[in-house]
């Protein structure tokens, strides 16, 4: 039993010695310097991905414009079809015949009777 005593203990100090020599590595100079590089690096990459993201929303932006565009195009495209097809065919409802809507004064005058 007294072989696992020591055994532990062994790794204890292995430990506790491996700690301290990783402490005193990672806080030195040289150290200090390889985290400033890549720091450095990380900024750089960072500046990158930003121009990239930059110009994706703005390309984004432009796509959606163009979208819009294109769907009011087509609503006024059918919209004036709509408006053909009824043309003759249709009553305006102000008058009581088919044929092309009466004008403001018109319509006034036929509705009121005088």
């Amino acid at each position: 039993m007294d072989i696992f005593k020591y055994k532990k203990l062994g790794i204890f100090a292995g430990g506790a010695l491996f700690g301290t020599a990783g402490l005193k590595l990672l806080g030195s100079s040289d150290a200090k310097k390889v985290y400033t590089h890549c720091t450095a690096a990380v900024l750089r990459a960072k500046d990158c991905v930003m121009k990239v993201v930059t110009t994706i929303q703005e390309n984004a932006e432009d796509v959606i414009a163009a979208a819009k565009q294109i769907n009011e195009e087509r609503a006024a495209k059918e919209a004036a079809k709509m408006n053909a097809e009824m043309g003759e065919e249709a009553c305006c409802g102000a008058c009581g015949e088919p044929g092309e809507a009466p004008a403001p004064e018109e319509a006034a005058a036929k509705a009121s009777p005088a």
